[in-house]
């Protein structure tokens, strides 16, 4: 919301900060669910817990809402967000998907993992590499999970953070330091500062781009 303070010779405007809205990381409670739909479906941007640390999302099929995520993160918007999906199915709307891809993926989904995979013909454009290639998310959060499954499309996701610096882990830091370019901050509680692990499956056999939190010991050779 801009806010107008006007002097003799001069008008001032200024954003307000994002309000928090506490909410149950485990039981999400629906009503503040639908509103932070309501604000994502308006092109807005909210902030929410996931399983590795906060992120910020915004439609993925709304073009003025990644380019706002993209200049609040000081990004390139010509350089694609990861997206979250609500489940393997709709992972396989947007990624090409083998059967070895999918078992493998059963196995770590939901969890604290970006698989990249080739993109289908459903991804917008404003979600893909140069190489036509996604990385997807279905994070073990279900907060997160909630957001998507109302909204009935993937959210585009980035960390909640400053360019070059490390993401921030509460919700009153993000309301601090990101609030002027947030619509929405749901408080799930302080979260761990740990990355998701990268895992591109786009070649002959699964490639590990980013060690985080996701294990692999045991589950690719």
């Amino acid at each position: 919301m801009l806010l107008a303070a006007r002097g003799p010779n001069m008008a001032v405007v200024a954003k307000k900060s994002a309000p928090i809205q506490p909410i149950d990381p485990v039981h999400p409670q629906p009503r503040h669910v639908q509103r932070a739909v309501a604000l994502l479906t308006a092109g807005g941007i909210v902030a929410y817990p996931t399983d590795t640390y906060y992120a910020l999302g915004c439609d993925l099929f709304q073009k003025k809402a990644m380019e706002r995520l993209a200049a609040l993160k000081h990004r390139d918007d010509r350089k694609p967000f990861a997206f979250l999906c609500a489940d393997l199915g709709e992972v396989a709307r947007y990624g090409i998907v083998s059967n070895e891809h999918y078992r493998l993926m059963r196995r770590l989904l939901p969890g604290p993992y970006t698989i990249v995979l080739e993109a289908t013909r459903l991804t917008p454009r404003t979600a893909l590499a140069r190489q036509r290639q996604v990385g997807v998310r279905v994070p073990d959060a279900p907060v997160a999970i909630a957001l998507v499954r109302a909204l009935g499309r993937p959210l585009a996701t980035t960390s909640a953070s400053l360019p070059g610096e490390p993401p921030l882990i509460d919700a009153r830091d993000i309301q601090e330091h990101l609030g002027h370019g947030v619509d929405l901050i749901l408080d799930g509680g302080v979260t761990l500062n740990e990355p998701s692990t990268v895992l591109d499956l786009t070649g002959a056999v699964p490639t590990v781009l980013r060690e985080g939190k996701g294990k692999l010991e045991g589950v690719i050779q």
